[in-house]
């Protein structure tokens, strides 16, 4: 007899192939139209089904990190569903014992490896995996020096690159927290606000790296690149028009409880934390960009 865990674990797999089926028929090109969720957190699993029918076909293998249990994540529907193969990475030792014990990594192509990553330990850790080139995903999450392990990796070159973004830092400025090797989000600042770069800021560096960007999902977390050299007729968007200001109220006090502020009051709170700023190669401040109201009312509507 089949555990709960199992028999949802089955519903939500069937539910991801009936959603791709549903998605490929509508046909659409508007990236929202096709958001759903089967194991990602928002719509990252419909956006991918997406943009693997609209860019050629190549390697079925991928790369993410900062995955937690695996339970939720913008890999699994590909590995179960789509049989994909690749690595996960997470830097808590409960989380991969989890993984290893989950009835996935047995039936599926999966690896997954204890590490708290860095710049300068992410090339070999994915090396180790025996994963290298071309590769068809790249999904990058670990809530703080996102855009210095992105700016680091040349082990591989996913065809296509997920990776979050700070929607409070605004659409426009190029910034990103400081570079600190043991950068964790609930302890640079209680609030949990103080994390990762901009969207102009990963961004810029995709350009640097042979990126388009071609959308964001509509809860404002997650934005999607691909390779310049098979994006096709993809729409390619400046970070202006694809910016989507995020919905979720994550904030926190000093004890660690939810205070649900909103996108400007969290600003606020976070407004003295450092930011390096790209432009000009120099430090600023949260406090110091741009307001975020404009940015925020144009993004929803």
């Amino acid at each position: 007899m089949r555990s709960a865990t199992a028999q949802l674990d089955i519903m939500q797999a069937a539910m991801g192939r009936m959603e791709s089926r549903m998605a490929a028929l509508l046909s659409s090109d508007d990236i929202h139209a096709n958001e759903f969720r089967a194991y990602s957190q928002f719509g990252e699993d419909g956006i991918l089904q997406w943009l693997l029918r609209r860019t050629p076909g190549g390697p079925r293998t991928f790369v993410e990190f900062g995955v937690q249990n695996y339970v939720e994540s913008n890999t699994r529907n590909l590995l179960i569903n789509d049989h994909w193969a690749g690595l996960v990475i997470d830097g808590s030792r409960e989380n991969i014992e989890y993984i290893r014990s989950d009835p996935v990594y047995g039936r599926y192509g999966l690896r997954a490896e204890c590490a708290f990553i860095t710049r300068d330990n992410i090339n070999a850790l994915i090396a180790a995996s025996g994963l290298s080139g071309d590769i068809g995903l790249l999904s990058i999450d670990i809530d703080g020096n996102d855009y210095w392990v992105w700016k680091a990796i040349d082990v591989v070159s996913p065809r296509i690159l997920v990776c979050e973004y700070n929607s409070i830092f605004g659409p426009h400025r190029r910034v990103t927290v400081p570079y600190d090797a043991a950068f964790v989000r609930e302890r640079a600042h209680y609030s949990h606000l103080y994390f990762g770069a901009s969207l102009a800021a990963l961004a810029s560096l995709a350009t640097e790296r042979g990126y388009s960007l071609v959308g964001c999902t509509s809860s404002g977390n997650n934005a999607f690149f691909v390779r310049k050299d098979i994006v096709g007729t993809l729409p390619v968007l400046t970070p202006a028009a694809a910016y989507r200001p995020t919905g979720a109220r994550e904030s926190r006090d000093p004890a660690g409880n939810f205070t649900f502020l909103e996108l400007e009051a969290g600003r606020q709170l976070i407004a003295a934390m450092p930011l390096h700023d790209l432009d000009t190669n120099g430090p600023t401040t949260v406090g110091a960009l741009p307001p975020l109201g404009i940015h925020v009312q144009a993004a929803k509507s």
